[in-house]
């Protein structure tokens, strides 16, 4: 898994304004969405026991083991467009996506 700088300064410059600064960003594939599952970030304070702490650009990324089973290869970018703003996963794992892009199946 990796976030791109452009998504790390996004995740850090939305931490310093909701004052979580020191946080760690949480990301997760839970049940859900058109397609089965569906990505999830979160802002978090501490790592719970099994998760995988990762490293990048300086931002402190958890993952518990599950969802890293998922996002194994998976780039996270931000994307701005007339289309589509936020966040955006490219899951090499994903067999098909719903049409907005927040859901997967495998």
């Amino acid at each position: 898994m990796q976030l791109t700088e452009l998504a790390v300064q996004k995740v850090q410059d939305m931490a310093r304004a909701q004052g979580l600064d020191g946080h760690g960003l949480r990301v997760m594939v839970v049940g859900g969405g058109c397609s089965g599952f569906t990505y999830d970030m979160d802002f978090e304070s501490e790592e719970k026991s099994g998760d995988w702490v990762l490293d990048f650009h300086g931002l402190k990324v958890l993952v518990d083991p599950m969802s890293l089973t998922y996002l194994e290869g998976t780039k996270i970018d931000y994307v701005e467009s007339f289309q589509f703003t936020g966040f955006h996963f490219e899951n090499p794992n994903a067999a098909k996506t719903c049409g907005c892009g927040s859901s997967f199946s495998v």
